[in-house]
């Protein structure tokens, strides 16, 4: 039918019909390219129909009703309509599309989603030929999925017409049931065998194939059932006498293996067969039935659960290992597989478990090629895939081949290309004879130590800025490898001089390991060379330099090598004193310049704070309006006491000052009001403090309780608004929100629960919007206690299926992103990063349900445009927090060093500074109760200080405002 359509198809374009009109031409074109269009329809519909109700025919552009397709295409060539434009219009979109993905695969050919569409639209379009090639290079890459091969199988089955297409088909059933392991596979290549009985070797063909799919799947508790009575219809349909006992054997063979309906096979065997059923069957046939009750659990776990049931597989692999049956371990870990092809982990456990206990060449490589086609981004299966490569005598070139694929594998690290040229120049040097001066091997081994160096300087650090190797530890074993192997020490000190010279001449390690190769492998006068570079080149542990350079020349140096040893040492840790004292002292001006200018911003935001007080307290009243817009404009830095008024008729004592405004009295005109000192203003407040109800907080419920932040200081009711929410987590005895002196809340509050797994259950609500705004959610934890208690809630440390996406708009919602990229995979989580107030920062982290997903979404979402934005999208990787050194940690070895204050590189942080001046520091008293939660933790003890004499108000004053 292909070819009747393909000849139909060619026939008008070859003897077009000649006529003034183009018209006429043109509309015979396009019949005919109709004709083609539903004759290659037609011909899908009658081969998928075999498929079921559950083939969508819409998706494959297969109309319900062939009839009406074959009744437009015979009447296209006289009333060409609208049919043929909108199948004209469809196909023109669906060749643009044909062209993109095929663009899109020549740029990167491990794009599986670009495979599955192409293939999908050539099939529509009826482009057999390119089908096959699209479909051929898909199953060259990755292994294909249960469904893709059977649509493949049934396609080339409609198709095969004499016994070399029956040989074709063959070969993709072979090449269909090495991917994974699919009883419908095997199931429909044993029906597939049986149509070709009547040909040479037919019978001993289907036998094959059937005996190959129990050894497979005939241990399948679920589905292992269907081969066997398949195969055993085969032999019962066979009318010879001989063959009733291949059945008996094929009944008695399934009894004594635990399987689900075992007890309808074995009512079906007592029925069948003539004679009683022998002892020794009855006997099998319950120990698999109480097999079949130790499976059960495990069986009903996977199909209770929801795909792709890692867990429960894991749980079955485990129970699997302890029994240790090899068949059943197999069999286990390959249905694992066929739903978490994708988790490197699991290929790992089961190339593992084949390399330590079966050792079978062709099993074990035949795992480990699916492993890194299923898996190419993880080089960790690469790695094992060439050793066990080595391990079963496989040829070099096959070995060299395998390799390159690994390079070409897009790792998502840096690093994972060190690692794999690791493994492949380890497998080269054990190749070569070193007793032998010069070979062929040792110099293919020096040429890809040389190539590595280059592929890591172009290639990795071209793509990822950097070349995964900063510590050259190729280079390191190159040096060991001539040095110790090959005897030549002048290259591995080329070596080390080019290690050098990339930025490790500054760590003392380098220099060390350098000076143990020379002392291994050299002489005495390189090694003294050697130290004394060390000895001016580390910065790290010049100490520990400067000690082995004294050891070596105490224990082998002359006079003279000791004196100019002692000298140079002594001279460069003398200088390294000195720049550790200057970067201290360096360091203590920094935090001191940071606290001047925090106590300037303190005294700015007071004097600001005073003068609107005073505009405040004013009123409404216009009275001095003039010197008010005089004061207003004047100089900012000019003192409080200039600012303030003197009472009339009034004279203050020495050093005092009063503050005068004026307020508008009974007549409209200026009355003069007292208004007390700030000393007097914060006694009045913090008698209101003590006034005010204490929320006290017992550390004893932390358990029960969580503390809520960042709430919204405009919140009306807090404790109103906030239990409806709270209460969907369990029982809440108490909401306390906590208030200002004023009576204003404070945006954060605790919650108190009656069990502990609703507060447990509460944590999850942290990052949940209240009022536009992220409400934090943590555990109540007495920081007094726990000092170094920090929340954080998301992993620090690099993760493979998660993405971090920068340069969002900042319109952006969580939905459209999602819907962006959900498209590339399933997303599992999506995170809109936003500040405190609830604004997004255009960042977000997305996090996929495995590596592969996520490995794509960074190919094909790097450089998208999102609302004009361009994003930029990474595998999760945050960079490490420097945590502050400890004085101690900081003293130089050589000699006592200034210790800086431990605020950190920065300095005091904000809310750090102490408000009291230094020369009126105190030791901290003991912290009072807490009023509105734990209670905080305890000030830093400051050493003893001389007693500082009495001083006036003013002196205070000038001391507060010194500049």
């Amino acid at each position: 039918m292909a070819t009747a359509a393909a000849t139909s198809a060619s026939e008008p374009e070859a003897e077009p019909k000649a006529g003034p009109k183009a018209d006429g031409e043109e509309d015979e074109v396009k019949a005919a390219r109709t004709r083609r269009k539903v004759l290659s329809r037609a011909v899908a519909a009658a081969t998928y129909k075999t498929m079921g109700p559950g083939w969508d025919q819409q998706e494959e552009g297969v109309s319900e009703s062939d009839g009406d397709e074959y009744a437009m295409a015979s009447s296209a060539e006289s009333s060409p309509g609208e049919y043929e434009w909108e199948y004209d219009e469809e196909e023109e979109k669906n060749q643009l599309e044909i062209e993109r993905l095929e663009e899109q695969l020549s740029i990167n050919v491990y794009d599986y989603n670009c495979h599955v569409d192409l293939i999908r639209l050539l099939r529509l379009e009826g482009e057999l030929t390119k089908v096959r090639m699209a479909r051929q290079k898909m199953s060259e890459i990755f292994p294909l999925t249960e469904e893709l091969w059977l649509e493949w199988l049934h396609d080339e089955i409609s198709m095969a017409q004499d016994g070399l297409d029956r040989e074709h088909v063959y070969d993709l059933f072979e090449k269909a049931v090495k991917d994974y392991i699919c009883p419908n596979i095997w199931l429909e290549y044993g029906q597939y065998s049986v149509g070709g009985i009547g040909q040479r070797g037919g019978l001993e063909k289907v036998r094959s194939v059937f005996e190959r799919a129990l050894s497979c799947v005939g241990l399948h508790m679920t589905k292992g059932l269907a081969l066997w009575e398949a195969y055993r219809e085969f032999e019962s349909a066979i009318v010879e006498a001989a063959r009733l006992e291949k059945v008996h054997s094929l009944f008695r063979r399934q009894l004594a293996i635990p399987l689900y309906d075992m007890e309808a096979t074995f009512a079906e065997y007592e029925e069948w067969s003539e004679d009683p059923i022998p002892d020794s069957v009855i006997q099998n046939y319950n120990k698999a039935l109480q097999q079949l009750e130790k499976y059960k659990p495990y069986e009903e776990a996977l199909l209770q659960a929801e795909a792709p049931r890692l867990a429960e597989y894991q749980a079955y692999i485990d129970f699997e290992m302890k029994i240790g049956d090899p068949a059943r371990i197999q069999l286990i870990f390959e249905r694992a597989l066929v739903e978490n092809c994708l988790v490197p982990d699991l290929w790992i456990r089961y190339s593992q478990y084949l390399d330590r206990q079966l050792k079978v060449k062709d099993l074990v490589l035949s795992v480990h090629n699916r492993a890194v086609r299923n898996c190419p981004w993880t080089v960790a299966l690469w790695s094992r895939y060439l050793l066990a490569m080595e391990r079963h005598g496989v040829d070099h070139q096959v070995i060299s081949v395998t390799f390159e694929k690994a390079l070409n594998a897009g790792f998502i690290q840096a690093t994972d290309y060190v690692e794999i040229w690791q493994a492949y120049l380890d497998y080269l040097r054990r190749r070569v004879d070193f007793k032998q001066d010069s070979s062929k091997e040792l110099e293919e081994l020096r040429a890809a130590f040389a190539r590595a160096l280059e592929y890591l300087k172009q290639e990795v650090e071209e793509r990822f800025n950097e070349s995964g190797d900063p510590s050259c530890v190729i280079m390191q074993n190159w040096a060991r490898i001539e040095a110790r192997l090959c005897n030549n020490m002048q290259k591995a000190r080329e070596l080390w001089d080019s290690i050098m010279t990339r930025g490790n001449a500054k760590y003392a390690n380098m220099w060390l390991e350098y000076y143990n190769l020379e002392r291994a492998h050299g002489d005495t006068q390189h090694c003294r060379k050697a130290l004394h570079r060390a000895v001016q080149c580390t910065s790290d542990y010049p100490e520990h330099v400067c000690e082995v350079l004294l050891t070596m020349e105490r224990t082998e140096g002359s006079l003279e090598d000791w004196d100019i040893a002692v000298q140079k040492t002594e001279t460069r840790l003398a200088r390294v004193n000195e720049q550790r004292l200057k970067a201290a002292e360096k360091e203590a001006a920094l935090v001191q310049q940071e606290e001047e200018k925090a106590e300037q911003r303190k005294r700015a935001r007071a004097e600001k704070k005073a003068l609107k007080k005073k505009k405040k307290t004013r009123g409404p009243d216009k009275c001095g309006a003039d010197e008010d817009d005089e004061k207003e404009w004047g100089d900012d830095e000019e003192e409080q006491p200039s600012k303030r008024r003197r009472v009339e008729n009034s004279i203050p004592a020495a050093g005092e000052t009063q503050n005068v405004e004026s307020a508008p009295g009974p007549a409209g005109k200026c009355a003069v009001l007292d208004v007390e000192p700030p000393s007097k203003q914060k006694e009045k407040a913090a008698s209101l403090k003590r006034d005010m109800p204490k929320v006290l907080h017992d550390s004893s419920k932390d358990s029960i309780t969580v503390f809520v932040s960042n709430l919204p200081y405009s919140m009306q009711e807090p404790d109103v608004k906030l239990r409806p929410l709270f209460e969907a987590c369990g029982e809440v005895v108490q909401i306390r929100p906590i208030f200002s002196n004023r009576g204003d809340f404070r945006g954060y509050c605790y919650v108190e629960f009656k069990e502990e797994k609703s507060a447990l259950q509460a944590l999850e609500m942290d990052r949940k919007s209240v009022e536009g705004r992220p409400m934090f959610v943590s555990p109540c934890v007495d920081k007094s206690k726990n000092p170094d208690f920090k929340v954080f809630r998301y992993s620090t440390s690099l993760e493979k299926h998660k993405l971090f996406i920068s340069g969002l708009p900042f319109s952006c919602t969580k939905e459209e992103l999602e819907e962006i990229c959900k498209a590339y995979g399933t997303v599992k989580d999506l995170r809109l990063v936003t500040n405190r107030a609830g604004k997004p920062k255009g960042l977000a982290y997305v996090e996929y349900e495995n590596e592969s997903q996520a490995s794509q979404a960074v190919m094909k979402m790097d450089g998208m445009t999102i609302k004009e934005n361009v994003i930029k999208v990474a595998i999760s990787n945050p960079p490490q927090r420097k945590v502050p050194e400890k004085p101690e940690a900081r003293k130089a070895p050589g000699g006592p060093m200034p210790s800086p204050q431990t605020y950190g590189a920065r300095g005091k942080g904000r809310t750090q500074l102490a408000l009291l001046p230094r020369a009126l520091q105190r030791p901290s008293a003991a912290a009072p109760q807490a009023e509105n939660g734990p209670a905080p933790a305890p000030a830093v003890a400051t050493p003893p200080a001389t007693e500082a004499p009495k001083m006036s108000n003013a002196d205070f004053a000038k001391l507060f405002l010194r500049k």
